[in-house]
């Protein structure tokens, strides 16, 4: 009786002896109700010969991979439960587990390294979830792979015999890779390369790829770089059409584009950069009215002007959304031709900008803001040094040059620095916090290795030009949200419930606590800081204190920045490097020209402006969509996608990082260092050298003798006799230096503070 009712049910054509479809077979569990193993399917559906159990071997295997049964190799076969199966993104853990993410679960989902075999660190995963599953014990089961994210490998090309294996660079990825051979474009063995993957592992075949770009050898200079942008699917090169459309945008800016432009050529616009700096993106200007108030000029460099929406740059740009920055090296948002020439402000030489002018008063309070498609003319390119030196150290020999080179532009750094004081004090006022931190330079040999690392001074030169950029992007975040834009706001929450409650724990332990209740203010993180200075563990505090808080992020909405303490804040300063920008510059330009113009009326360069804070209403008129074709679904979608980006460069940043102090540390094995507890879990505790240049671990396993017992609350290892407190200082011996998973490994010498009072 069964065998006839799936025969009529089958509507399977593929098999030259039919078997039952999918949903007969998902009957047949439903009324066992129990697992069954192959042998127990085949003998209830009256399968017989060998061609038809092994069409239903294949139907089987099929239904395993879609999600319609799990297999056990004990038990066999179970129907599965679709309530019980979550989808989300897999993160695999370089000691091969991994925890499935899914917005509408509250902690992640625990996977066994033997799960995820076939699996690659991103991919969309169907998970079977079992509530018996814990941290230690899981009895979760992979069910498949929704969508393959990772499609290049990187890595070492080797070779056993006639066959050819890759070594991955990417410590998450643990499976056995096999080369193409026959896709090899003259790469050696031991040479880094890069590949696309032809076919994914499954329980039978390894992972299979080939060769599309060889990289070199692992001493080349950059090569950390080069395996760092192919590890993340970062492209470092451009290619050649996108240069040469660069280039014919020319080197100078044309008297057609000054055209019907406001004229500040005759202000002395100064940039203020870093002495290694090459692309100039902000000037900066500004003077005392005979009203006592402050005229405060930002301008900066009209990319927007060259880089036409869903042109080829534009393409290249948006995809890329930001520019990365390594020691010594940057891959660049745009091609140099624009980030380093045309866009860029270099002195002595016309350039299309966007200006920001504004009103301030003594009391710090910008009261008018207007902005303005201008053309500058910088005359002088100044370090942070030399303008310091101008401010504070005018008998020096770089205060005199300034003097000497460009004496014009003294008595107008010397306004900047001034109307610098009244910001900061409104600063104060305002209560935002000051989370600075130390900040240290790599010093590199001709083979871009780091021969030392040395902390950078920042002086008020450095702050001043913060703090002028930061008032412009407050003033662009009014502007968007007056005039109802769709725009991208840069917002920063306020602490975490979660991580508010750790940080009053780790607080209590040092006797210190932090006003707010459940809501703190800028102004009780600011009186706290305050407070702290004169602390040996202050460093770890404001640590703990920064962890606290939310992760800025790119939204469609204004949310307001709680760490800066603005009620808007958008990004306009950086367009050669950041995605954002140049869509804001976007912005601004498509609400000038639709409040300006006129039908058959061309405009003037003065009519290009607008203001906010009440002097003009806002227009009625629509953005063209020619000039700025971007509604609020798309700006969302652009929202999230250079959140990502962003926070992909800074990973990328970092790996780059710290694979060079790696690199630097290995010839100190065996030497002593001072440092800090920077973090404590519950498989060791972490130290930050005093002198900034790494941090390691210190793993339980070195100090098992003691018997030490973690406290999440109180962040510290302890016996009751010996304890190991985040913020102790300690002496500790660098014992291991590993490349591949880019991380040190210390003992402890001897503890400075260490035991239990």
């Amino acid at each position: 009786m069964i065998l006839n009712t799936y025969i009529e049910q089958s509507n399977n054509k593929t098999y030259a002896n039919p078997i039952p479809n999918r949903e007969f077979i998902m009957s047949l569990f439903d009324q066992v109700k129990k697992q069954l193993n192959r042998d127990q399917i085949a003998h209830k559906l009256s399968l017989n010969n060998a061609d038809q159990k092994e069409a239903l071997r294949r139907r089987l295997r099929a239904m395993e991979r879609d999600g319609q049964l799990m297999f056990d190799q004990r038990k066999g076969y179970q129907l599965i439960d679709p309530r019980s199966l979550v989808t989300g993104a897999v993160s695999i853990h370089s000691d091969g587990f991994g925890f499935v993410s899914n917005p509408d679960l509250e902690k992640d989902l625990f996977v066994h390294k033997n799960q995820l075999n076939a699996v690659f660190d991103g991919d969309i995963v169907e998970v079977l979830v079992d509530a018996r599953s814990d941290r230690h014990n899981s009895y979760n089961k992979l069910i498949r792979v929704v969508e393959r994210k990772t499609t290049q490998i990187v890595g070492q090309l080797k070779r056993n015999g006639k066959q050819f294996y890759l070594i991955p660079d990417n410590r998450k990825i643990s499976h056995k890779i096999d080369v193409d051979g026959h896709s090899l474009l003259n790469a050696e063995t031991g040479q880094y390369v890069n590949t696309e993957i032809v076919d994914y592992p499954n329980y039978r075949n390894n992972t299979l790829v080939k060769i599309t770009e060889v990289l070199g050898n692992a001493q080349d200079a950059d090569m950390d770089i080069k395996l760092a942008l192919c590890r993340h699917g970062i492209s470092g090169e451009w290619n050649e059409a996108l240069l040469d459309h660069a280039d014919t945008l020319g080197i100078d800016v044309s008297d057609n584009d000054k055209a019907s432009r406001v004229d500040y050529r005759h202000l002395p616009f100064v940039t203020i950069d870093g002495s290694d700096a090459k692309d100039f993106d902000d000037a900066v200007y500004c003077e005392k009215t005979v009203s006592g108030d402050w005229r405060l000029m930002v301008a900066i460099a009209d990319v927007s002007h060259y880089v036409q929406p869903d042109d080829a740059l534009d393409v290249e740009a948006q995809q890329r959304a930001t520019s990365i920055y390594f020691p010594g090296h940057v891959v660049p948002m745009l091609p140099e031709a624009l980030s380093n020439g045309l866009c860029s402000l270099n002195p002595n030489v016309d350039r299309l900008v966007m200006v920001c002018d504004m009103t301030i008063n003594p009391q710090g309070v910008m009261t008018q803001s207007t902005f303005t498609e201008g053309l500058i003319h910088s005359h002088a390119r100044l370090t942070y040094d030399q303008a310091y030196a101008v401010i504070a150290k005018q008998g020096s020999r770089l205060a005199r040059k300034v003097n000497e080179t460009t004496p014009d532009v003294v008595p107008h750094i010397e306004n900047l620095h001034s109307l610098f004081g009244v910001l900061i004090a409104a600063r104060k006022q305002r209560g935002a916090i000051d989370f600075e931190t130390q900040e240290f330079k790599f010093n590199l040999t001709k083979k871009r290795k780091i021969a030392s690392i040395s902390p950078v001074n920042r002086n008020d030169a450095h702050r001043m030009i913060e703090e002028f950029m930061l008032c412009a992007n407050v003033s662009t975040a009014k502007f968007l949200d007056h005039h109802k834009i769709p725009s991208l706001f840069r917002v920063h929450g306020g602490p975490q419930a979660k991580k508010l409650t750790l940080l009053r724990a780790f607080l209590l332990e040092r006797g210190l606590s932090l006003g707010g209740a459940e809501k703190p203010t800028q102004s009780d993180y600011h009186q706290l800081l305050n407070s702290i200075g004169h602390r040996s563990d202050a460093s770890v505090i404001r640590t703990q204190l920064l962890r606290s808080q939310s992760q800025a992020e790119y939204t469609a909405d204004n949310q307001g920045h709680f760490g800066l303490a603005y009620d808007a804040y958008a990004h306009f300063t950086s367009p050669i490097r950041r995605y954002p920008d140049l869509l804001t510059h976007r912005a601004i330009r498509a609400k000038i020209r639709s409040a300006g113009s006129q039908k058959g009326t061309p405009q003037s360069g003065m009519q290009r402006a607008l203001s906010w804070f009440g002097l003009s209403k806002r227009s009625g008129k629509s953005l063209s969509t020619k000039s700025y074709p971007y509604d609020k679904a798309a700006i969302a979608a652009l929202a999230l996608h250079c959140s990502e980006q962003s926070r992909q460069a800074n990973d990328v940043s970092r790996e780059v990082e710290n694979g060079l102090k790696c690199q630097y540390m290995e010839q100190f094995k065996g030497e002593s260092f001072v440092g800090t507890i920077s973090g404590v879990t519950s498989f060791g505790f972490f130290v930050e050298l005093d002198q900034g240049i790494a941090e390691g671990l210190v793993h339980i396993s070195s100090l098992a003798s003691e018997g030490l017992t973690f406290d999440a609350g109180k962040q510290q290892l302890s016996n009751g006799k010996v304890c190991y407190v985040l913020g102790d200082n300690i002496e500790v011996v660098l014992n291991k230096v590993d490349m591949k998973q880019q991380k040190m490994d210390f003992t402890v010498l001897a503890s400075v503070n260490t035991e239990v009072a």
